[in-house]
Order: structure tokens, then sequence, then C-alpha cells
């Protein structure tokens, strides 16, 4: 059974994930983060496969891997579905350029604070880790609503100019300057 991270916060250790996924039209592989140290991660939670909204944000987030890979950032999708699901989803909806892990044992839900124990779901959240580990930021919002890649995009951008970046901020606006005390 994983713990629950106490001190999971922003400028924090992520913590360390390893979930089989499915990648492309079916491949099966074993995913740790600590193999992608070196880049960004996105990691996405979301609560199934064969629901209304995960399904949009699935295959939106494929459809926008090109603009993550070219900044040296790796997406991966997790939901409490098994990894039978997550090759089924693959099946019957297209190929997927980004791994779909199976937290069917809810270890990385609870470890990432995103698990409905009730529900036996996650909720969405979505968390951007550094190329050191550290997680930069974390988002969580209800099951009804799907999250904005675009919003995802701008705010990894955003982090990784190393600055302080204004409201509305887009990639090659001008930022405030070099992160500091932050006011």
């Amino acid at each position: 059974m994983a713990e629950i991270i106490d001190n999971l916060r922003v400028g924090a250790r992520a913590p360390e994930i390893a979930l089989k996924g499915v990648i492309n039209g079916g491949e099966l592989n074993d995913y740790r983060l600590a193999d992608y140290r070196g880049r960004w991660i996105v990691l996405f939670f979301y609560p199934k496969d064969f629901s209304f909204v995960c399904p949009t944000e699935v295959k939106e987030f494929s459809q926008r891997w090109d603009e993550f890979d070219m900044i040296d950032a790796t997406v991966m999708g997790i939901s409490t579905d098994s990894i039978e699901s997550h090759v089924n989803w693959v099946k019957d909806l297209g190929r997927i350029r980004y791994p779909l892990l199976s937290d069917a044992d809810h270890s990385a839900s609870k470890k990432y604070r995103t698990l409905l124990p009730d529900e036996g779901v996650s909720l969405r959240g979505t968390f951007i880790i550094d190329p050191l580990g550290v997680l930069r930021y974390a988002l969580y919002h209800d099951n009804a609503v799907g999250r904005s890649v675009s919003e995802t995009l701008r705010v990894l951008a955003a982090l990784r100019t190393g600055e302080m970046c204004p409201a509305e901020w887009q990639p090659g606006e001008p930022t405030l300057g070099i992160t500091g005390d932050i006011d």
C-alpha cells in the first residue's frame, strides 16, 4: 500500500511512481519518473478511460504531443483503470503518443492526493515536474470539467523561463525578470 506523502507541495521532490503503461497501438512498458530525469514531466491524472470527458483530454494531449516534445517535456496520463482497460481504449479510440499508466492499486493517486477513495477513481490533477525531479506546479479540479492543454503548455513554458511571469503571460512575451524573492 502506498503511503500518503505529507509534504506533497510545490518546491518539494515529486513522489516517485513506478507503473505499467500502454503507448502507441498497445505496446506495454514499465514507467518510472526517475527514468525521465533531465526532462520536464507533465503528469495528468484522470478518472476513467471510458467516460464522457476523459477521452477528450487524452486525445488532446496526444494531438499536442509535438508541442511538449519540442520543449523536452514528457507527458504521462494516469487513471485508476487497469492496464487492460488502457489497451482496450487505445484499440477502440486510437493511438496515443505518450503513455497511459495504470494506477489500479491507487499508489500514485494516493501519493499525489488525487484519489477519491469512496469512488475508487482519481480527481483531475495536473502536475509539472522539473528536470531535477522537483514538483513545480499542481492543479486539482472537479471531474466534470476537462482541463486546458493550452494552459498546461503555457504554464510549462513560463516555468521553463526560470523567470517571473505576469498574469496572462504568453510564450514570447517579456517576463518580469529573474526569479527571486516572491512578493
